[in-house]
C-alpha cells in the first residue's frame, strides 16, 4: 500500500488561494500602471529598480537574473529592449570578460522617476491601506520567511551564482 499524497488543511488551502488571488490582482494592477506610466513590463521595472539601487547603477546580468527570478535568456531579451530605448547600457565586465554588466542610464533613471509615484500609490492603495501596522509587520515577517525557504533550494534562475 503506497502512502497517501500530502494534503493541505482547510486553513492552508484557504491561505494558498487567498495568496494567489492577491498576487494575481495586485500584479495585474501594477503591470497596468507601469505600462501606462512608463511603457515598462513588470520585469523591466524590476530590472531598472534594481539597477537604480545598485552601487554605480550597475550589476552583472547573472546577478540581475537571480534577483528577479528570471531566466538568463529572458533577462537578456528584456535588457536588450531596455537598451534599445536608451534606458540601460551593457558592457563586458572589467573583472571577468565572461560576464556582462548592465548599467542604468540617466534616461532610465528618468523613467523610474516617472513611474515610481504611481507605482507606490498603486501598491499602497491596493495592498497596504487595508492593513494595520501590525498586519504589515506580520506580512513582511511571513513573506521574508517563505522567501528564505524558497531560495534555500531555488530554481536555477533564483539561485545566486558563485562568483569566480
Amino acid at each position: 500500500m503506497s502512502p497517501s499524497p500530502p494534503q493541505l488543511s482547510p486553513k492552508e488551502l484557504s491561505a494558498y488561494f487567498a495568496f494567489t488571488e492577491v498576487s494575481s490582482l495586485l500584479r495585474h494592477s501594477v503591470e497596468k500602471q507601469l505600462k501606462d506610466a512608463g511603457q515598462l513590463s513588470y520585469v523591466q521595472f524590476q530590472l531598472l529598480a534594481r539597477l537604480g539601487d545598485a552601487p554605480g547603477g550597475s550589476q552583472r546580468m547573472t546577478d540581475l537574473a537571480d534577483g528577479v527570478v528570471y531566466s538568463r535568456s529572458g533577462l537578456t531579451y528584456q535588457v536588450q529592449l531596455l537598451e534599445q530605448r536608451g534606458l540601460v547600457t551593457r558592457a563586458p565586465s572589467p573583472e571577468d570578460e565572461r560576464s556582462t554588466i548592465a548599467t542604468i542610464t540617466d534616461d532610465g533613471r528618468g523613467v523610474l522617476a516617472t513611474v515610481f509615484p504611481g507605482h507606490i500609490a498603486t501598491v499602497k492603495d491596493l495592498l497596504f491601506d487595508s492593513l494595520t501596522a501590525d498586519d504589515i509587520e506580520g506580512l513582511e515577517r511571513v513573506l521574508t520567511q517563505v522567501s528564505a525557504h524558497l531560495r534555500a533550494n531555488p530554481p536555477r534562475s533564483a539561485g545566486s551564482r558563485k562568483k569566480s
